[in-house]
């Protein structure tokens, strides 16, 4: 497919709500997510980070969550996350949307997360730590929530020094 421009902070549709995906609609679904890829690897190539991407990110209004950690994609249709305790963790987020600036946020330290895959069957998976973050995070965008707004006060703001 291609590489589509992915949209930056303060583009007001990142703060729309995703809605979910039909399985009638899964060719388009499909055609979503190799765009997804080829922007998440040409982002790489370009940042030498990014583990993973929204559809909202490049203007498509569903509940896709597309990874692509170690060359191996993972797609999350629809996913709904659960978090079986309080525990929480402090992270420096990072965003393909605002690749400058890392925000200092609280995530839940543990999440599962319920989606459909290709083949519209339904997956669970369970993460800690770095992948629970980097869920939350991405499940945020379908929500049109950014970790700008997540930011643990008004001094949590860094530029991302090269």
């Amino acid at each position: 497919m291609a590489i589509k421009e992915i949209l930056l902070l303060g583009n007001k549709e990142l703060y729309h709500i995703s809605e979910e995906c039909k399985f009638e609609e899964l060719d388009y679904i499909k055609s979503v997510i190799q765009d997804l890829q080829d922007t998440i690897i040409g982002f790489q190539k370009t940042h030498g980070w990014g583990r993973a991407i929204a559809a909202p990110q490049i203007g498509v209004k569903k509940r896709l969550i597309y990874t692509y950690i170690d060359g191996k994609p993972t797609v999350y249709i629809n996913p709904v996350l659960i978090f079986e305790d309080d525990e929480k963790m402090e992270v420096l987020d990072d965003c393909m949307s605002f690749p400058d600036i890392l925000v200092d946020v609280m995530r839940y330290k543990r999440c599962r997360v319920e989606s459909r895959n290709l083949n519209w069957e339904l997956e669970v998976r369970e993460f800690e730590g770095g992948m629970s973050e980097l869920i939350q995070h991405e499940y945020d965008h379908l929500d049109g929530i950014l970790a700008v707004q997540r930011a643990r006060d008004n001094k949590s703001l860094k530029v991302r020094v090269k």
